[in-house]
């Protein structure tokens, strides 16, 4: 398996309802590493690596999102030379 990236931007109502801790247990659950930070837009950007099937299937995950979150779209740009993530984390600042 080789690790791809992603880059997605989650935009609905994102920021406020646990979005951010909802994204880490998830990307725990599917040993994806990144990280994910809310935007000043009011969207909620998530940087991920992992094997391109997973991170495909995290991304499913992603639009259905927490119980609190509606989510109106989700972009998504791909990279196939990973950053090298070592963790899953929540950033404050981007």
């Amino acid at each position: 398996m080789s690790s791809v990236g992603a880059r997605i931007i989650v935009n609905g109502v994102v920021q406020g309802v646990g979005f951010r801790y909802w994204t880490i247990r998830k990307a725990s659950e599917f040993g994806i590493n990144g990280y994910v930070a809310n935007l000043p837009d009011g969207s909620v950007a998530i940087e991920v690596e992992a094997d391109r099937s997973i991170v495909e299937a995290f991304i499913k995950e992603v639009k259905i999102g927490p119980t609190y979150a509606s989510i109106s779209d989700v972009k998504i740009e791909w990279r196939e030379q990973p950053k090298g993530y070592k963790d899953f984390n929540v950033r404050y600042a981007e």
